[in-house]
């Protein structure tokens, strides 16, 4: 059972399944209009937590830094989709249509709400100023949590609904309690974007120059001589002949060869910045009618 104290450590944890299979993270907790106690639980999933799905709070367990509810991961998972931000608040048909996929009896959850079984009854703390008789709380109270103070006398809490409720009032005494409304502001991560590296292919042209040779003719004429005179006499004094040179020539060939050169990965740095919250909470002010200033004691409304 989750109590309205331990709501700080539910938020933005992780929420796990029955056989110990994470669900996703915690983000919204909505209490119960006529007892103020929490009854569901908002819990992150799928990919970057785009869904959030509702899970009864009732028979959740805080266990170390995590949240265990009795029901199966997919289970959650495909709970029938309701929108948090619709001005945070929960219909009556809504909450019957969860309850339902739930399988839990809408009316044990009237019947429990009016009696306070699921809510922290008060427990007999330590003596009060309010004598031995201490609450009588009302049954419609909204601070269950608040209960478990011990501010009662020696005679404990004879609340049924947890504490002292807004229209209850002390046995022996006709005080009226005044509440307000405190506002709790968390965090919610969301997608902002998305990012790819993507690689493709481009054409440029290349220039370069290499040195290419190629051989040529050169007609060499030497006169006769006695070191060359024997070559030159060897053959018939007059005939015809040819002599055939073969020329060679380079030219350029062109290869590719695909090399690394470079990788490229992609990361994400985060950054924290300041933003200021406002919000609009609700207080009670007592006035009393028909009574002199100078009557009005210190420390009363």
């Amino acid at each position: 059972m989750i109590t309205r104290d331990q709501i700080s450590n539910v938020l933005d944890h992780p929420v796990y399944d029955g056989e110990g299979h994470k669900i996703g993270e915690a983000k919204h907790v909505f209490f119960d209009d006529m007892t103020g106690r929490p009854e569901w639980v908002t819990v992150k999933t799928g990919w970057f937590g785009s869904n959030e799905s509702f899970v009864p709070i009732r028979e959740a367990h805080l266990v170390e830094d995590r949240v265990e509810v009795p029901y199966r991961k997919d289970q959650v998972k495909e709970a029938p989709n309701v929108d948090v931000d619709a001005g945070g608040h929960l219909s009556e048909s809504e909450e019957h249509r969860l309850y339902d996929y739930y399988g839990i009896n809408w009316d044990s959850v009237l019947e429990d709400d009016q009696t306070g079984q699921y809510g922290e009854t008060g427990q007999a703390g330590q003596a009060g100023p309010y004598g031995e008789t201490g609450y009588a709380a009302g049954t419609t109270g909204t601070m269950g949590a608040t209960g478990a103070a011990g501010m009662a006398g020696t005679g404990g809490m004879a609340g049924t609904a947890g504490a002292a409720g807004r229209t209850g009032r002390y046995a022996d005494d006709d005080a009226m309690t005044r509440s307000e409304e405190q506002m709790h502001v968390g965090v919610e991560r969301r997608e902002s974007g998305r990012a790819r590296l993507r690689k493709y292919v481009v054409t440029e042209e290349v220039e370069t120059t290499v040195p290419l040779r190629h051989e040529e003719v050169r007609v060499e004429r030497e006169p006769i001589t006695d070191a060359n005179r024997d070559a030159a006499l060897s053959g018939p004094e007059i005939s015809e002949a040819e002599h055939e040179v073969t020329l060679h020539e380079e030219r350029p060939v062109v290869e590719t060869e695909a090399v690394p050169v470079e990788r490229v990965r992609m990361t994400t740095d985060e950054r924290t910045e300041e933003e200021t919250v406002r919000g609009q909470v609700r207080k009670e002010r007592i006035e009393a009618e028909g009574v002199e200033p100078g009557d009005i004691r210190p420390g009363s409304e």
